[in-house]
Parts: C-alpha cells; sequence; structure tokens
C-alpha cells in the first residue's frame, strides 16, 4: 500500500476517550446520548483492540527482524476468561479507566460484566494454555497458541431440582469485539477420500490422497498482551467453513438438499466443544475436530515458516511446535505427509525433521483419558494418515528389534497399534514416538509418566522424559482477581512480584508482624463479603463472612473425590444434630464444578450436593454452624469470584491420580490453607509452603498401588470398625438426604462398598476427618490461622506460569525473549 501507516493510538486517558466515542459512533452507528452501557462495554473493548493490534503488529516486525525461534503451542482447548479486564490490568490501565467511566456515570466492574466468557475449554487444560500465553507475551518470548474457534462451549450449567441442567453456551451472541477475523490466511482442509499407489519414474513409491472433500478453516486472532502491554502475541483459532461450490457430482444428480446437508455437516467441526463420544457419530467429528485443528496449525506454522526461510529442512531451527496432551497427535502424522508426499522429503530426513520439531506434554494418569483411534474410523477420514501411521510403527518397531534381544510382550507393549481390543491406534504413543521431549506436569506425575504409562519408552529414551511443573499466571490469578491482596502486597513489597512471584518470599518475616497479618485478615474478609453478596444473590443462601469458607472448586469427578467432601459435612452435620457437638468456628462448604453430560456418577454428586445444601441449611439446629453452597456454572470469571474468598483448599483426590491441578497453586496464592493428599503438585506445594502449614491426609501413591494390585482393599472392614463411617453411609443410603425418593443415592452405599472401589474413599476418610479437626481448632486462633496464610502466598513464587515457560524455553523449546528495543 503506497501510504504511511496510520498514527499509532495511545494510552493517553484523553486519546481513549476520544476513541471510545468514536467506536459508539463509527462502529456501533449510534449517537454517544443514545449509547447503553453495552455498547460503552463494546466500545471500550474495540478501543482496546485498536491499542493492542497496533503493538501486536510491532510485536510480528521485532520478531521478523531478529529472525527468532518461534514457539506454537497446539491445544484443543483454551480458557482464556473474559478478556477486556484482563487486557486493562495488564495494560495498567485500571485506574485510568475507573475514573473515566465513572465520570460518565458508569463503573468499570459493571461494564466488564457484559462481556461473557469465551467458551473455548473445559476445565485446568484449557486454563493452563492461557496461563501459558500471558507468561509468554509478559516474558517477551516469540510464541503463539493454536486452536478451534469453537461457537459453542462444553454447556452452560444451571441447578433445578437439585440437579444440573446443560444449556448450550452461545457465548459468541453477543459477538467478541477484540478478536480479529483474518479470511484472507484461510487455510482449505481435506478429509475422507481414499489412497492410490503410484510410482516416481525412478521406481519409487508415490501414494496420491484423492477424491478427498474439503473444508474451510478460517483463522481469528486474540490479542495477548503481556504485562505492560509492549509484547503482545495472539491466539489464532480457526472456525470450520464449508467451501463455496458443492459437490457437483451431487448436485447434478438432483439431490439439492444431499449437497446443502454436506455443506452444513462441514460447519458441525467447530460448532461445538467436546461432542458426546459415547455414539460413532460423536467418535468420528471429535476425531476430525483433531485433525482440522492440526492441519489449520501445520498449514499456518509452515507458510509463516517459508516466507522467511526456503529450506523447509530448517523448520526444527526455527520452529517449535508444543503438543498440549495427546489430543494434537495427529500432528506426527500430517507432519510427515506434508514433508513427504508434498515436499518430496526423503523419509529419515523427514522424520528427522519432525521429533527434532515436535514435543509433547502429558496431562493424564487415567487409562480412559489416553486417546486411541479405531484403525476402521482412520481409515474412513484419515487414509494416508493411518498409512503413514502404519509406516512410522514398522520402522519404530523394526529398530527395537534390532537393538537386540526383544520378546513379543515388549514388541505388543511398545507397538503404535493396540490390537487388544480391535485394532486401535494408541494416540499417546504417537506422540511419544514422535516428539524430542516428553513432559509431565508435577514432579511425581512426571515420575509415574515414567515407570507406570511409558516405562519402556523411558528405559529406551531417557532423555526424552523430563519435569515440568504447572504454574498459574500471577496477573489474572492475583493482581486482577484479588485487588484487595494485590494492593497490600504491593504496598508491603513493591509491584516487582507481578513479574517476579520469587519476590513474594519478602512477605515471610511480615508473617510475624501483628498489624500486617490482622490487614491481611482484613482484605479476605472482604473477599468474603463481596461473594456472600453474589451467593445471596444467585442462590438465596445468606452466608457469613465470619465463617469459615472451605472450598472445592473443580470439574465433578470420581477420582476428585467430591463424595469424600460430602461425606465429612454429612459426618459434621450428624455430629451437631445428634450428638449436640458445637463447632469451635462455623463453616461454609462451597462446590463448584461440572459434570460431563454423560456422566452419570458425576451428575447424582451434584444432585447429593444440591439435596445435602438443601437439608441441612433448613436445619435451625445446623444452619448456624453449618452451611452448603452449590455455585452453578464454574467459569474463570466465577474463580475469579471464589479464590480469593477462600479459607481452605480442598485437593483430595485420591494419590497417584491427578497430575498436577492448578486450582491448588491459585488458592494458596490468595493466602488459602490447602487440605490435601499427596498427589500431583500437592508436594510440591506442600514442600514450598511448609509442612505445617498444609494439611495432610491419606494414602500414598504406593500405598495406593498396593492396595489395587494386591486386591487387598475392603471397604467393609473401615465400615465395620468405625462408626463414623457406618453412620454416614447409612444415613444416605436411607434417604436422609432424599426423603421424596428414599432409595435415590442407594447406589453410592454400594459403590463405596464395593471391592476394591478405586478410589479408596473410606480408607482415607478417618484421616481425612481429622485433619479437618485441625482446621477447625486453627482457624478459632486467628494469629495462628493468619500466619499460615499468610506464608503460603509468600512461598508461592515457584508456581508461576513464568518459571514454567522459562524452562520449557530452556530445556524444550530453545527459544529467547526478543524485548522491544530499549527496553
Amino acid at each position: 500500500m503506497p501510504v504511511d501507516s496510520c498514527p499509532l493510538h495511545s494510552l493517553d486517558t484523553g486519546d481513549i476517550s476520544c476513541s471510545i466515542r468514536e467506536h459508539v459512533t463509527h462502529s456501533l452507528g449510534k449517537p454517544c446520548r443514545e449509547a447503553s452501557q453495552r455498547d460503552v462495554a463494546t466500545a471500550l473493548s474495540l478501543t482496546l483492540r485498536d491499542r493492542l493490534v497496533d503493538k501486536m503488529l510491532e510485536t510480528r516486525d521485532r520478531y521478523r527482524e531478529s529472525r527468532a525461534k518461534r514457539m506454537y503451542y497446539l491445544s484443543i482447548e483454551y480458557l482464556l476468561g473474559r478478556c477486556l479486564g484482563n487486557n486493562i490490568y495488564n495494560l495498567k490501565i485500571q485506574g485510568e479507566m475507573g475514573a473515566l467511566l465513572h465520570g460518565w456515570g458508569y463503573e468499570l466492574e459493571d461494564i466488564r460484566e457484559f462481556e461473557r466468557d469465551p467458551a473455548l475449554g473445559n476445565g485446568g487444560l484449557g486454563r493452563l494454555a492461557a496461563c501459558f500465553l500471558d507468561s509468554l507475551a509478559t516474558l517477551d518470548m516469540p510464541g503463539c497458541g493454536y486452536g478451534i474457534h469453537y461457537e459453542y462451549g462444553l454447556f452452560k450449567q444451571s441447578i433445578e431440582n437439585d440437579r444440573q441442567v446443560e444449556r448450550p453456551d452461545y457465548w459468541m451472541a453477543e459477538g467478541m469485539p477484540l478478536q480479529l477475523e483474518r479470511r484472507d490466511q484461510s487455510v482449505i482442509v481435506p478429509l475422507y477420500g481414499r489412497v492410490e499407489n503410484h510410482q516416481t519414474p525412478d521406481g519409487s513409491y508415490l501414494p496420491l490422497w484423492v477424491d478427498w472433500q474439503d473444508l474451510v478453516g478460517v483463522p481469528y486472532d486474540i490479542p495477548i498482551a503481556g504485562f505492560g502491554g509492549q509484547t503482545v502475541n495472539y491466539l489464532r483459532l480457526f472456525a470450520a467453513h464449508s467451501t463455496d461450490s458443492f459437490n457437483m457430482e451431487i448436485f447434478d444428480q438432483g439431490d439439492y438438499i444431499k449437497a446443502v446437508h454436506q455443506k452444513i455437516y462441514s460447519e458441525l467441526i467447530s460448532k461445538i466443544l467436546y461432542p458426546n463420544e459415547s455414539i460413532s457419530f460423536g467418535k468420528e467429528l471429535r476425531l476430525v475436530q483433531e485433525y482440522f485443528l492440526v492441519f489449520c496449525s501445520l498449514r499456518d506454522i509452515t507458510r509463516r515458516f517459508l516466507k522467511q526461510n526456503r529450506n523447509i529442512e530448517e523448520l526444527p531451527e526455527y520452529t517449535a511446535i508444543q503438543l498440549n496432551d495427546t489430543h494434537p497427535a495427529l500432528t506426527v502424522a500430517e507432519l510427515m505427509r506434508l514433508l513427504v508426499d508434498e515436499r518430496r522429503v526423503p523419509w529419515d530426513r523427514a522424520w528427522n525433521i519432525t521429533t527434532s520439531t515436535l514435543a509433547f506434554t502429558n496431562h493424564t494418569l487415567m487409562p480412559e483419558a489416553l486417546e486411541m483411534w479405531s484403525v476402521e474410523l482412520l481409515e474412513k477420514v484419515l487414509p494416508r494418515h493411518l498409512q503413514i501411521i502404519y509406516e512410522i510403527n514398522r520402522r519404530f518397531l523394526d529398530s527395537i528389534r534390532q537393538s537386540g534381544p526383544v520378546d513379543d510382550a515388549k514388541i505388543r507393549r511398545m507397538s503404535l497399534i493396540d490390537e487388544n481390543h480391535g485394532k486401535q491406534v494408541r494416540m499417546a504413543h504417537l506422540a511419544v514416538v514422535g516428539s524430542h521431549s516428553v513432559n509431565g506436569v508435577s514432579k511425581l506425575h512426571s515420575e509415574l509418566v515414567k515407570t507406570v504409562l511409558f516405562p519402556d519408552y523411558a528405559a529406551l529414551w531417557p532423555g526424552k522424559f523430563n519435569n515440568k511443573t504447572n504454574g498459574v499466571t500471577p496477573r489474572r490469578w492475583l493482581y486482577k482477581a484479588n485487588p484487595g491482596l494485590a494492593g497490600l502486597i504491593t504496598e508491603a513489597i513493591g509491584e516487582t512480584w507481578i513479574t517476579d512471584l520469587d519476590e513474594l518470599q519478602k512477605l515471610v518475616p511480615l508473617a510475624e508482624d501483628a498489624a500486617f497479618r490482622e490487614r491481611f485478615a482484613a482484605v479476605k474478609r472482604n473477599a468474603k463479603v463481596r461473594l456472600a453478596g453474589f451467593v445471596a444473590k444467585t442462590t438465596g443462601i445468606v452466608i457469613s463472612p465470619d465463617a469459615l469458607y472451605d472450598m472445592q472448586a473443580k470439574r465433578i469427578h470420581e477420582y476428585k473425590r467430591q463424595l469424600l467432601n460430602v461425606m465429612h459435612v454429612i459426618h459434621d452435620y450428624l455430629r451437631i444434630t445428634e450428638d449436640g457437638y458445637l463447632p469451635p468456628t462455623p463453616r461454609v462448604y462451597v462446590f463448584a464444578g461440572k459434570a460431563a453430560p454423560g456422566y452419570f456418577e458425576a451428575k447424582e454428586i451434584i444432585h447429593l450436593i444440591c439435596r445435602l445444601a438443601r437439608v441441612i441449611n433448613a436445619d435451625k439446629r445446623a444452619s448456624e454452624h453449618l452451611k452448603v453452597v452449590f455455585a452453578a456454572d464454574y467459569r474463570v470469571s466465577l474463580a475469579e469470584k471464589l479464590i480469593p474468598a477462600a479459607d481452605v483448599s480442598e485437593q483430595i483426590s485420591t494419590a497417584g491420580t491427578e497430575a498436577s491441578g492448578t486450582g491448588n497453586m491459585k488458592f494458596s496464592l490468595n493466602g488459602a490453607l490447602t487440605i490435601g493428599t499427596l498427589d500431583g503438585a500437592n508436594i510440591e506445594i506442600r514442600e514450598a509452603v511448609g509442612e505445617e502449614n498444609f494439611y495432610l491426609f491419606g494414602l500414598t501413591t504406593p500405598e495406593v498401588e498396593r492396595h489395587l494390585a494386591e486386591g487387598s482393599y475392603d471397604p467393609w472392614e473401615y465400615y465395620r470398625k468405625h462408626p463414623e463411617i457406618r453412620r454416614v453411609l447409612d444415613s444416605i443410603s436411607a434417604g436422609r438426604f432424599s426423603p421424596d425418593e428414599p432409595t435415590a443415592f442407594h447406589w453410592i452405599f454400594e459403590k463405596l462398598l464395593a471391592k476394591n472401589e478405586r478410589y479408596l474413599h473410606l480408607a482415607d476418610f478417618m484421616s481425612y476427618i481429622e485433619a479437618h479437626e485441625r482446621i477447625g481448632m486453627e482457624y478459632a486462633r486467628p494469629d495462628v490461622w493468619m500466619r499460615k496464610a499468610v506464608l503460603n502466598t509468600a512461598r508461592m513464587g515457584y508456581f508461576s506460569s513464568d518459571r514454567t515457560i522459562r524452562e520449557y524455553a530452556k530445556d524444550i523449546w530453545g527459544i529467547k525473549p526478543i524485548p522491544p528495543r530499549g527496553a
């Protein structure tokens, strides 16, 4: 374009004020005097987008000029949370924006409420990805994310008749002003078809993938601002669109409806997050989703690379790709296809490029969560990729056989193809074989990845396996979510902690300062007052800010053991109502989390929690000592209300089942004390904050493994031995909390007493209630409790996602910061 660029936008309050009015008039088509609060919120988002785009383009040019190696993070989900407030805080203009809006008769918090949480993720996996993007930008690292632009999120959860009800989460209903459509960078995605076998003139094999159907991947960019706003990276999300043309063969046969249906089907791919996998159509759609993510991402990455580099064999020198769990594992096969079929790179060189470029993060120890795809389905959807996977497997197993004597059992264990339950491709195996690095997300998890999930691979490639303990961004989860505590910390030690969380160590001596502890306690109480107002407004339940707030906020799943928490609540309730027990301090138990729509047990746990709340909160004998709240539709914006108000954080999964957890880090960072098992990152949190500042209970991972391996766990033994357990389970079975449906929860009684019940609830219960006894006694002594709370916050510096990203950058990706000139 033969003209100079337009002037850059500034963060001057007057300039922003002018821009907001400009957008109300020219983007929304309204006179300013007629603008609603929603209009102001939209115009403010557009105003910030202008400034972020300026910085995003400057950041891109900076990376290009330095020929920086770049990292691309492939994840099936991202839980960004609301972007408006986060950008305001990361640009450090919250005070100015608050004053400007107040002068117009609005409050910043009210304006922010008009934004919907982008429903692009399910839980910890997506939230971790969002934290990583924040840290990459804050650290001036050349890295961006790739994902899918879901039109509908997982679901909106409401509670009706004490049960979870799922409704579509059309988060885009009001639009997302922050995002940029990049239709000019769309890609054509091939699917289905067949492979024809041909030969080149020199006689080598030449496969041709033919008769494939296609769809279009349209990218949308969401700017990701680092703290201070000097570096702005982006998250690129692809939406599936149909091609402009119909299938003319079908059309010419007169089946217009079928031709239109094909166009509509292609757009289903990015309609909704996580289809139900219990039916074959859902499985196929999920596989197509994963390939859609992989193909669009790799096309975009290689297009960008080839604009600056002519030789595709230099890809690993300038590019790192991180696979966030197994969902993008097809990247291994697709990159090989791109190199071998399209670029005509010889197989061995292509394999070296692929493995040098890709790295894999494992996030689970649950066998059912390790993805496998049937050979039959892969052959239907991606016939050429199945051929490539088989060839990778053949060469890999040949190399194993050639390395020395090996038995057939080991070959079967290491094969990419599982032949035990019909032929299936093991996607985790494909990711391990096709990557140069495999990491877990906590010290315990990474060790179990080597010893339990992939022992044969770890023996073969001990240098490939490593640990990268998860972290959370202090910008979102303390600076923004808890401005009262952030302000107190900044006043005490300065603001460098926002980008260097290790600075929180300077708070350690202040744990002995009575005046500081009192101010810390006042901040916590103010957060509890705000949450109490929200709970009263949304549920009608009145809770006291002077009670102990005990929280378990996470996906509802049997291994996370919300049932263990429920059993303790029932235990306390029965002690109060039947034994005349008076607890040392009132408690409010807050539960939050979604259950997968097809997960009966998880949905019934929510049902029990809600029934329990109904009974306890209405019982005058107990309600002044005990309240139960289920906070519906758990999401980032709700977490930002819950976490600052928590006194106790429940991290009670069975040892050896949780990979890491990041909710445990957020709660502890905000001064909540953890009650937990030696599972996931709990181990490292306990080491960091001090054993005396963590309420430990339960079996260890080796003890759990021994029980399950030997079949020695007999829950009836605990039922007979401990009257506390017997009374709780009998009350559930007898319908104490479901008088209108006396047998509604009898399945829980049967499940918890089943031989070798997988999550060992009863084995840990007595230890769990003993830990809670200590919590009650110590919370009743404010000086003791607040000293522990301050130390939890002060010692959480290690759990910053900035530290995690620095470790990935140094040990796996080989990328370095590219700061602005003069920074």
